[in-house]
């Protein structure tokens, strides 16, 4: 959707952001109340939300907020989300874009850098709630063994580290690419930034616009 009266193109309604700030605001609280479980060293970040017990309480029930906040939301993107001979493409050229450049490739409205973001949160996202259920005190976990809590405690962390990678990664291409966090907090980007960045993109809203 184009915006009649400026040069302003619509790219995330008001919905889409609101949950994608949820998620983000949820995952950083999961991170850093995790690592606080994790090890003794990080134990000091369980001051940031009143202690280890209340924190120990809140942790999973944020992992919930997390699966009921992700997947409604991934559901309504996916078929945004589909690999396309492009987003191969991309992934060749991944390099060069961790170095600032940015090579010539027709992307839709995700390039292949974000589709293979979303696509590795579907899977993460349910492992770190399954694994979570078994370790979850004291509802869930007196009913599986020491030895079973252990092996999906490892899962977990695992799992929740490379969710952090990927966010890390995520996060950084967002601030060096030049309107893409202003894009996700007023929803709108210039007509220039579309046909740079998605230039199939700019063309399907375009289209729509009519003479």
């Amino acid at each position: 959707m184009a915006n009649p009266n400026g040069d302003l193109i619509l790219r995330f309604r008001v919905g889409e952001r609101i949950t994608h700030w949820a998620i983000a605001i949820a995952f950083i609280f999961l991170f850093l109340s995790g690592l606080a479980m994790f090890h003794p060293f990080f134990f000091w970040t369980s001051a940031l939300f009143g202690g280890g017990q209340f924190m120990r309480f809140i942790h999973p029930i944020a992992g919930v907020v997390l699966v009921l906040l992700f997947y409604p939301y991934a559901a309504q993107e996916w078929q945004d989300n589909l690999w396309l001979p492009v987003d191969t493409e991309w992934v060749r050229k991944m390099w060069s874009y961790m170095r600032k450049e940015h090579p010539a490739l027709d992307s839709h409205k995700y390039n292949g850098g974000e589709k293979l973001m979303f696509w590795s949160m579907v899977p993460i996202i349910a492992v770190l709630f399954l694994t979570g259920i078994v370790m979850w005190q004291p509802w869930f976990a007196p009913a599986f063994s020491p030895a079973f809590r252990r092996v999906t405690g490892l899962i977990h962390a695992t799992a929740a580290f490379i969710m952090f990678v990927g966010i890390g990664i995520h996060w950084y291409a967002a601030y060096w690419t030049r309107g893409s966090v202003r894009a996700m907090v007023r929803g709108t980007v210039s007509r220039a930034w579309a046909r740079f960045h998605h230039p199939a993109w700019y063309r399907e809203v375009t289209a729509k616009e009519g003479p």
